[in-house]
């Protein structure tokens, strides 16, 4: 028999009502995964689907609907909460639930995603203090920064139940989402790793393919921290079986041979384990954190308290040197070797294609842990719009202050979602020099994940680039292609099919900015259509009578 949804069962919880005048030093941080879902609940955007479904494609074509609006007026549809799964009675579903800019605000408790920014900013505004009264005044922010960092307390929810035999992945409503899927993955894991060199922990988001009860893939694309800390591991492997005075060169060679541990050397692969742990089911905070381009030496549980304003309380594991957040619905921990690659794939992907099969590591579960009558969390992903574009400009707003720190004549960006974050990105700047949008275009290619990016668009600071229609009238009428349009090599995305070689193809970049004599361009340049102010003012007051 399906359970009344948590929101309505959350007697416990005294947070107010979601308000949209809310203040960000109001913010009261979600505790865990159910006091979100009943925020969802109160604000009007949660159904409770108690009609049973199917975790194979079922769920999916019912996410996919709602998430594209087909049925709804309202952008993104509602978030869903399955209660009758077949084959896993008992078992709730949570999807959609960032799929819409409203969620997305609700999740990170805002009015609108540039007060994020905003933050972030007057954190990186701050000088260093001059006097004594400069110190006081520090003081207030210091102590805000306090909240920022974990905290690890003895136990938590996610300890409930601890299982470390007799135990089956398959006992979890994981979805097929796609009919062409190899299987069913589970989409929303907090993937948590050490570096095996500095011991800085790293939260990811990779896709995980179930292959049986106690095995997953394990899809850390080529360029993500998970996969660097799993060649780091390669690296230290290898220089241990090294005489001292080649520990250098054997690292060298077994990133050079392996293809930076994308292939199995015969017979002389390095041996090894490197411990994992994933959680799902978290708060949105510690959620959202893990698919953030963050900074190299800036840990994702740094910045869930960022913003959440609230310290994440985190737990250690029961069979790995890992912490995981207390409040987790389910952890599974366990560990990858280093000498073991598997056939992971294809995956139905946000770029509306199936991802090929590819070898990735395998993820070996040692123990389970979780709530009592825990519940899964899931986002599905494919042709846009869906939950993950959501996410992804969330990104965009918010991360916007980081690149202004290395470009800062950078206005203002747009990733389209037809663009699928990684095809597209349009960018306006405050030009000051020649060939400044050449310059740009490199910078960005330099930027973590946005070295990815396969076409590059910028435009002068009098363009909105969160007008598609503008910025095309504007790009269209100011290159000359062959003047306008450069192409460089380097890193693309793992998903992307159409480059020469995987991981590894050509980018664009359009430079739409007007040109300039030093620039080589000696035309006039005509001035754009534009009615007086004179004019506009008398038609604004002769409107009504005009009876349009």
């Amino acid at each position: 028999m399906a359970r009344s949804p948590p929101w309505r069962r959350a007697r416990g919880d005294r947070r107010l009502p979601y308000n949209s005048s809310s203040k960000l030093g109001q913010i009261l941080a979600y505790e865990d995964l159910r006091q979100w879902i009943a925020a969802l609940g109160r604000a009007g955007e949660l159904k409770t689907i108690s009609v049973e479904v199917d975790p194979v494609l079922e769920i999916t074509e019912i996410a996919d609907r709602v998430g594209k609006g087909k049925f709804s007026s309202k952008p993104g549809g509602s978030a869903l909460l399955f209660t009758n799964i077949k084959g896993h009675p008992g078992s709730q579903v949570l999807i959609n639930q960032f799929g819409s800019a409203r969620r997305m605000n609700l999740a990170l408790e805002v009015d609108a995603l540039d007060q994020v920014a905003d933050r972030i900013r007057s954190f990186m505004d701050v000088k260093s203090p001059q006097g004594f009264l400069d110190k006081v005044k520090m003081l207030p922010m210091l102590a805000e920064m306090g909240k920022f960092f974990p905290k690890t307390v003895s136990s938590g929810p996610c300890k409930e139940v601890i299982k470390r035999d007799n135990f089956s992945l398959r006992d979890f409503p994981v979805l097929q989402c796609w009919p062409k899927d190899a299987g069913r993955f589970i989409t929303l894991p907090c993937v948590v790793s050490r570096d095996p060199k500095t011991g800085k922990r790293n939260v990811g988001m990779y896709r995980m393919q179930v292959f049986d009860e106690r095995t997953t893939g394990m899809h850390w694309q080529r360029q993500k921290v998970g996969a660097e800390h799993y060649r780091e591991a390669l690296r230290t492997a290898a220089k241990a079986n090294a005489e001292e005075s080649a520990r250098a060169s054997a690292a060298v060679d077994v990133m050079a041979r392996t293809s930076g541990g994308s292939i199995l050397l015969e017979g002389s692969q390095p041996h090894g384990k490197m411990e994992v742990a994933v959680a799902i089911g978290t708060d949105p905070a510690i959620t959202f954190s893990a698919i953030v381009p963050a900074p190299p030496d800036v840990e994702e549980y740094v910045i869930a308290g960022f913003l959440r304003q609230k310290p994440v309380e985190l737990v250690k594991c029961e069979t790995v040197d890992l912490e995981v957040p207390a409040s987790a619905e389910i952890v599974l921990e366990g560990h990858v070797h280093l000498d073991e690659l598997r056939t992971e794939g294809p995956f139905g992907d946000h770029t509306g294609y199936y991802s090929l099969e590819d070898l990735y590591p395998v993820f070996h579960v040692s123990c389970i842990t979780h709530r009592k009558n825990p519940i899964y969390s899931k986002t599905i992903v494919g042709k846009p719009p869906m939950e993950d574009g959501w996410m992804g400009k969330a990104v965009e707003r918010i991360f916007l202050p980081l690149m202004r720190l290395t470009i800062p004549e950078l206005i203002d960006i747009n990733l389209p979602l037809e663009g699928v974050f990684h095809n597209l990105m349009l960018v306006s700047i405050r030009k000051s020099y020649p060939g400044q949008a050449r310059k740009v275009m490199n910078a960005i290619w330099s930027l973590g994940q946005a070295m990815f990016t396969k076409c590059i668009i910028v435009v002068d600071e009098d363009v909105n680039v969160q007008d598609v229609g503008e910025v095309t009238l504007k790009v269209l009428n100011h290159i000359d292609p062959e003047r306008d349009i450069q192409f460089t090599l380097g890193p693309v995305d793992s998903l992307d099919h159409s480059s020469r070689l995987p991981n590894y193809g050509s980018k664009i970049g359009i430079d739409a900015t007007r040109k300039w004599p030093s620039e080589g361009f000696a035309r006039p340049w005509p001035d754009e259509i534009l009615m007086d102010e004179k004019t506009k003012a008398l038609v604004d007051k002769k409107w009504k009578d005009l009876g349009l």
